[in-house]
C-alpha cells in the first residue's frame, strides 16, 4: 500500500521547474542535496543562491514522523497551536517505551499495560487531529518510515535523531526537536540553515565479511563525532549504487553519529525495486519519470570536489570489517588492528553479549547474513559463548523472517528474539547481570554507544560493528577473534573457520504481514476528546514559558560547569526516565544528572550557593527557582551531541535556567533551545571557559540590542570581588530572536493561530 500518493505525485510534479530555477539562481550544475532542498523551498521557485553554512532559508517538508517518546511533547506543544488538524501528512510509531527483560511477547504485553495511558494519550491526539499511529509492536520508527513513508527526492522532519534513515530511499530526511514539528505540523515554514556539503564516493564493491555498516563505521572514524556537524552527506560513485537500499538506510541512518544534518543517496535501480518490493511500485514508476531530477548531475559526480565543500572517497573493494568503540561511535577500528587494541588498552577481552538490529540493521538482508552465520554454530558444533539478543525493526520483517526460518536458526544457537522496538539501544535493557557495575564488554549493530547507553553501567565497554560480525563474536565470546582469519575450537576438539557471511537483499517469496500495526485517523476528528488526568505522574499539560523580561540578565548562580563530552543523554537520560516524556516537571528530575561536575569531576553533585552544600543537580536548580534567581550552564564542546530529544532543552528551560554557555553545540539541540526561547550562546574564546569559577555570580550584558551577528558579553562576579568579562557569539537571526524575546516560539504561534 502506498501512503500519500497524491502527495508525492504532487511534489513530482513540480520537480522539473524547481530544479531549472535552482540551476537559474545558482548559475551552475547541482549535487541531489541541492536540488531537494531547493525543491522544498517554502516560498517556491528558487530567485537566489543561499549560502552554505551562512543563510538561514525557509522550508516546506512533506511529512512528519514522531516516535512515541518525543511525540507526546510534540503533540502537547501542537494542541496548544489553535489547529483543527495537521497541516501535513504525519504519523506516529510506539517503539520507545517497551523494555526488553524476557522476550518479545511478554515484553510487549508488559509494555502495553504499563503504558496504556500514553499510547491511549497519543492514539486519541492521533485520532483528532489526523495523524497516522503505529502500535507498540508495529516496529521502530525509522524501519516503518522506510518501508512505508520514505521516497526519493522527498523532504521529512521527524522528531528522533536518527531519521536520516530514509536517506536509504533518497530522502532528505531530518532529526528535529518537537517544537519544529510543531510548526510543520501547524503549516508554518520550517527554518534551517542552509547546509554544507560533504561528498562520498564510493567506488568498488562490497564482498565477503564487509557489508554497508562498514562504510558508515569508517567514514565516522574519518570525521569524527562533529566532523559533520552543519552539513549534508551525499553519497554517490558506481559503489554506492550497488549497495541494498537498506544497506544505504543503515550508513544514513548512523550518519547522525558524526553530527551530520543528514545524509543521502541518489535514486537508482536498489531503490526502484525496494519501492516495489514494498509494494509501492506506483512511487517506483513516479520515480523513474524523473530520474534525472533525483541524483546529482553528471557533472557534479564527475569533478565533486568543485561542488562539496568537503570530499572523502572509498574504495568498498579494499574496505575492511570495521568495529568502533568503546564509549564513542567514532573511535574506528579495522578488524586486522582490533584485537590488538583491545590488548593495548587492556578493554574486557571476554565478551558477554552481543546485539543486533535496532533501526539501523534490521533489515531482511542483515538478519539473512546473521543468521547465515548463526547457522555455522549448529552446524559445525561451535558452543555459542556469549549471550545474544535480535531485535527485528519492523513486524513485516519480524513476520517474514519468522516465515522463512531464520528465528528459529537464532533459537537454535540460544538467541533470544525481542519485540519490535529500540529496547536496549535506547537503554531500555533490564540486563541480567550479577553485578551492574562490574567492567565488561558487550558488541552491538546499533549506532550509539556512549557510556551507560544501553545498561546505565558506566565500565560497559560498548562496542559498535555490523550484525554479522556481532554473531561472529558471539560464538566466539572472545574480542579478539578475527572470523576473517581466525579458528575456533568445536565440542569435539576440532579445529573449524567461519564461512564468510551471505544474505538476500530482498525476501525470493516477497515480504508477507498478518497485522503491521497501523491505525488510520478519524475522517472527522471534531468530536474526538483527548484527556489527560491532571493527577497523572506520566502526562501534563503545558503552561506558556514567560517571555524575556526586556532587560541584560544578571545574578544567575552556575549551576554546573559540565566537563568534557555532555550528549543528550546526560541532560536528559532516556532508560527508566521515559515513561515522564509526557510530564515535564517530573522528567526534570533527570536534568543534568549524568553531566561530570568540572568542579568535583562528579556526577549529580553541584554546589547550592543558598546553603554552601553539595546535591543533585535538579534539587540545587528548584532551589534556585524558589528563590526567583536564574542559573546558567556552561559547557565544552559539541554540547547536546546525540538524541534530537528536546527535553534536553526543555527541562532546564522549565526549571529556571536563563542560558546555556558552550564551546560549541551540537546543531539539534541548540536549535531546540532557541525554540524554548532559552539563550544559547558560545565562548568567542574557548579559553574564556577556564575563567569560569564555582562561586561566581554572572552577568550576561547586550541583549536590549540584541542583533543578528552581534556579540554579547558575560561579565563574572568573582568571590573575593573581582570582575571580568569577556565576549560570546550566538547564531540568532532575527526570527529567532522574537523567538527568544516572546519566551519560546510556540508562544509566536498560538498568537498567530489566535
Amino acid at each position: 500500500m502506498a501512503f500519500d500518493l497524491d502527495m508525492i505525485k504532487k511534489v513530482y510534479d513540480r520537480y522539473s521547474t524547481r530544479v531549472a530555477a535552482a540551476r537559474t539562481a545558482t548559475g551552475k550544475h547541482l549535487t541531489l542535496t541541492e536540488k531537494i532542498l531547493y525543491a522544498h523551498l517554502s516560498e517556491g521557485d528558487a530567485k537566489q543562491a543561499f549560502g552554505r553554512g551562512v543563510d538561514y532559508v525557509d522550508f516546506a517538508p512533506d511529512r512528519v514522523a514522531m516516535q512515541d517518546a518525543t511525540a507526546q511533547m510534540a503533540l502537547l506543544q501542537f494542541m496548544q497551536a489553535g489547529r483543527p488538524q495537521v497541516a501535513v501528512p504525519s504519523t506516529v510509531h510506539c517503539d520507545h517505551l517497551i523494555q526488553a527483560k524476557v522476550g518479545a511477547v511478554a515484553d510487549l504485553n508488559t509494555a502495553v499495560d504499563v503504558n496504556r495511558e500514553v499510547y491511549d494519550f497519543l492514539a486519541s491526539v492521533s485520532d483528532k487531529y489526523g495523524i497516522g499511529f503505529w502500535k507498540a509492536g508495529a516496529g521502530i520508527i525509522h524501519q516503518v518510515v522506510l518501508e512505508n513513508y520514505a521516497f526519493p527526492g522527498g523532504m521529512m522532519i521527524g522528531t528522533d535523531s536518527h531519521t536520516p534513515n530514509a536517506g536509504g530511499l533518497g530522502m532528505i530526511a531530518i532529526g528535529v526537536g518537537g517544537a519544529d514539528a510543531c510548526d510543520v505540523m501547524a503549516g508554518l515554514p520550517w527554518e534551517l540553515k542552509f547546509p554544507k556539503l560533504i561528498g562520498v564516493k564510493l567506488t568498488g564493491k562490497l564482498s565477503g565479511w564487509t557489508s554497508a555498516k562498514d562504510v558508515i563505521l569508517k567514514v565516522a572514524g574519518i570525521l569524527t563525532v562533529k566532523g559533520g556537524t552543519g552539513a549534508i552527506v551525499e553519497y554517490f560513485g558506481e559503489g554506492a549504487q550497488s549497495l541494498s537500499a537498506t544497506g544505504k538506510g543503515t550508513i544514513c541512518n548512523m550518519g547522525a553519529e558524526i553530527g551530520a544534518t543528514t545524509s543521502i543517496f541518489g535514486y537508482d535501480e536498489k531503490q526502484g525495486a525496494y519501492l516495489r518490493g514494498t509494494k509501492r511500485a506506483e512511487i517506483a514508476d513516479a520515480a523513474d519519470a524523473i530520474a534525472e531530477h533525483l541524483t546529482g548531475d553528471a557533472e557534479v559526480y564527475a569533478n565533486p570536489e568543485q561542488y562539496f565543500d568537503q570530499v572523502i572517497e572509498i574504495n568498498l573493494s579494499e574496505l575492511e570489517p570495521h568495529i568502533n568503540g568503546p564509549f564513542t561511535p567514532d573511535l574506528a577500528w579495522p578488524i586486522s588492528k582490533f584485537a590488538t587494541a583491545v590488548k593495548e588498552n587492556n578493554w574486557p577481552e571476554k565478551l558477554e553479549v552481543g546485539l543486533i538490529g535496532s533501526c539501523t540493521n534490521s533489515s531482511y538482508e542483515d538478519i539473512t547474513r546473521s543468521a547465515s552465520i548463526a547457522k555455522q554454530a549448529t552446524d559445525k558444533g561451535l558452543k555459542v559463548k556469549a549471550e545474544f539478543t535480535i531485535t527485528p525493526g519492523s513486524e513485516l520483517v519480524r513476520y517474514t523472517v519468522e516465515r522463512d526460518g531464520y528465528l528459529d536458526t537464532f533459537g537454535q544457537m540460544g538467541g533470544v528474539v525481542l519485540a519490535n522496538a529500540c529496547g536496549p539501544c535506547i537503554g531500555q535493557w533490564a540486563r541480567h547481570t550479577d553485578d551492574p557495575t562490574r567492567k565488561n564488554s558487550i558488541i552491538t549493530s546499533f549506532n550509539r554507544n556512549f557510556a551507560k547507553r544501553q545498561d546505565g553501567n558506566p565500565n560497559t565497554h560498548a562496542f559498535v560493528a555490523s550484525p554479522e560480525v556481532v554473531t561472529a563474536l558471539v560464538i566466539a565470546g572472545d574480542l579478539t577473534f578475527n572470523p576473517l582469519t581466525d579458528y575456533l575450537t568445536n565440542e569435539k576438539g576440532e579445529q573449524v573457520k567461519l564461512d564468510e557471511p551471505l544474505g538476500i537483499e530482498m525476501p525470493v517469496k516477497g515480504y508477507a504481514v498478518e497485522d503491521a500495526g497501523y491505525q488510520a485517523p478519524a475522517e472527522d476528528g471534531s468530536q474526538v476528546v483527548v484527556k489527560v488526568d491532571p493527577a497523572s505522574s506520566r502526562l501534563q499539560l503545558l503552561d506558556p514559558f514567560k517571555p524575556w523580561e526586556g532587560t541584560d540578565i544578571t545574578g544567575l548562580k552556575l549551576l554546573i560547569k559540565a566537563k568534557g563530552k555532555c550528549t543528550t543523554d546526560h541532560i536528559s537520560m532516556a532508560g527508566p526516565w521515559l515513561k515522564f516524556r509526557g510530564h515535564l516537571d517530573n522528567i526534570s528530575n533527570n536534568m543534568l544528572i549524568g553531566a561530570i561536575n568540572y568542579f568535583n569531576n562528579t556526577a549529580d553533585s553541584v554546589k547550592n550557593e543558598l546553603t554552601g552544600e553539595y546535591g543533585p543537580v535538579p534539587a540545587t536548580q528548584r532551589d534556585y527557582k524558589a528563590h526567583g534567581i536564574g542559573s546558567i550552564v556552561v559547557g565544552d564542546e559539541n554540547y547536546g551531541e546525540g538524541s534530537s530529544r528536546e527535553h534536553a532543552a526543555m527541562e532546564p528551560r522549565h526549571l529556571g535556567v536563563r542560558a546555556i554557555l558552550v564551546k560549541s553545540f551540537a546543531r539539534i539541540h541548540e536549535t531546540n533551545l532557541k525554540k524554548q526561547g532559552m539563550l544559547a550562546i558560545t565562548f568567542a574564546d574557548s579559553n574564556d571557559y577556564d575563567k569560569i569559577q564555582e562561586d561566581d555570580k554572572i552577568d550576561i550584558t547586550g541583549l536590549t540590542t540584541f542583533a543578528p551577528g552581534k556579540q554579547l558579553t558575560v561579565v563574572l562576579h568573582h568571590q573575593d570581588g573581582t570582575t571580568e568579562s569577556f565576549l560570546v557569539n550566538h547564531t540568532y537571526n532575527a526570527q529567532q530572536i522574537e523567538w527568544f524575546k516572546a519566551g519560546g516560539a510556540l508562544n509566536i504561534i498560538r498568537r498567530q493561530m489566535a
